[in-house]
């Protein structure tokens, strides 16, 4: 099994930068998708990025393309979320992810516990 821990949420001010990490343990990277979400209250959570251990190849949602960078650094099993000109629309709790490179895309099944991300005027 996976274990996933999120750290380095908190409270920033509108344009300010954050960087959470992900530490992952349990199994290498290499073999996972690994994913970060985001979930507000009332809402699904949404993936915003995620990035193929095997071969680095990432993706954005549209929402924070330009202004997040997912990364990985799998000699140490960590992934990393850096987001810069926060807005207060990406107030939420952000969630670790990740799932095998062969079970379908979006079908997450391991998770981290979450933290929280308050962007404040």
């Amino acid at each position: 099994q996976i274990q996933l821990v999120e750290s380095g949420g908190g409270l920033v001010q509108v344009g300010g930068s954050l960087r959470l990490s992900c530490r992952v343990s349990g199994r290498v990277i290499n073999n996972y998708v690994m994913a970060w979400f985001r979930q507000t209250p009332g809402k699904d959570r949404t993936r915003i990025a995620n990035v193929y251990g095997s071969s680095g190849s990432k993706h954005y949602a549209d929402s924070v393309r330009g202004r997040f960078t997912i990364s990985s650094d799998n000699a140490n099993n960590m992934v990393y979320l850096q987001m810069n000109n926060l807005k207060l629309e990406d107030t939420a709790v952000y969630y670790c992810a990740a799932r095998r490179l062969s079970t379908p895309a979006d079908s997450y099944n391991f998770w981290g516990q979450g933290t929280q991300v308050t962007v404040a005027s």
